[in-house]
């Protein structure tokens, strides 16, 4: 892992296209803050966006940027090594393609696109070495849009911005991910999910519970890095209301919420994501286990849809394994 120089920065890339929303994460965000009404942010992709760190030599949570929807263009003012992970949408360096999952140097001068994402995904993300260079704000680089802080300026990415990176010795080992470690991109998922911690006997029926497993639920046009919403669905309760806490049996007391929980708004489900509502008013029936939670990022808002599989804490500890053999540079491939 190469090391920044004694914390010296010099400008990297100038933004050309921003694209749809691009922001400056880092991983895993501003974590600990919780009680203070803050998510952690960062990635909504954590498992992309670390590995494309970890092929230009950086640390796995350095600050690099999150694309969503592909398209994006920078010019670079410095020498350096860039990767893009997350699904394919053409990317091209001075109008010739260079592949992704791939540590690739630049120069000064030149100039990389990305396109529109055709196919299944939906995020991308750009690493250059050194990290990208942006204040901490709360111990963490990651932009919070709905507090508008972190990142740069607390917000997405404009064309004419310039952002700076960590100065970094050159390093002439580039690295490839083989197509065995590579995330299978899909526009119909499976989640894997642990129950609770609001789920039957107490807020679903079992036969409730069992319907929420066999059901197909497609992404809302309206999903973001707030949340990914879902079609409604007529849920099955386990009692008529939420008696004290409200009328609607979804309601109950004001509790936390954990990061990748499927909070049932009423009828509507949705996954909070890394910018969400830390605490509030409505059961959260289950929870996204945490090695699986990089598909959230990838899901396509209108289009995609998710079969949620529940698994048990040995089953999401051997998830867990497989992603951190997926996250060790040793497996990776010289390029």
């Amino acid at each position: 892992m190469t090391k920044p120089v004694s914390g010296k920065t010099v400008p990297v890339l100038e933004v050309i296209e921003p694209g749809l929303q691009t922001t400056v994460q880092d991983h895993p965000g501003r974590v600990g803050m919780q009680s203070m009404g803050f998510f952690p942010a960062g990635p909504v992709d954590p498992l992309a966006f670390r590995i494309a760190n970890l092929l230009v030599g950086n640390r796995a949570g350095a600050a690099g940027l999150e694309i969503p929807q592909g398209r994006f263009q920078a010019s670079f003012l410095h020498d350096c090594v860039v990767a893009i992970t997350g699904p394919d949408a053409g990317a091209t360096l001075n109008g010739d393609p260079i592949p992704g999952w791939e540590a690739v140097p630049v120069s000064a001068g030149d100039l990389l696109a990305c396109g529109i994402i055709a196919g299944p995904g939906y995020r991308r993300y750009l690493a250059v070495s050194g990290g990208i260079a942006v204040p901490e704000v709360f111990g963490s680089r990651s932009t919070f849009l709905v507090a508008g802080l972190g990142g740069l300026d607390g917000r997405a990415l404009e064309q004419a911005d310039v952002l700076d990176a960590f100065a970094t010795p050159a390093s002439r080992v580039l690295r490839r991910v083989p197509a065995s470690l590579r995330p299978a991109y899909t526009d119909h998922w499976e989640i894997e999910i642990l129950r609770g911690p609001h789920a039957d006997p107490d807020f679903f029926s079992e036969a409730g519970y069992r319907d929420f497993l066999d059901a197909t639920w497609r992404c809302d046009l309206s999903s973001d890095r707030v949340g990914v919403r879902f079609n409604p669905h007529r849920l099955h309760w386990a009692r008529a209301s939420g008696d004290i806490a409200g009328g609607h049996p979804s309601n109950l007391l004001d509790s936390s919420y954990p990061l990748g929980g499927i909070l049932a708004y009423g009828d509507v489900l949705t996954i909070l994501c890394p910018e969400a509502n830390t605490s509030g008013g409505f059961a959260v029936i289950a929870t996204v286990a945490h090695a699986a939670f990089w598909k959230v990022g990838q899901l396509r808002p209108g289009r995609d849809s998710v079969d949620f599989r529940e698994i048990d804490l040995g089953q999401a500890a051997a998830l867990d394994k497989r992603l951190e053999h997926a996250l060790d540079p040793a497996n990776f491939d010289r390029a």
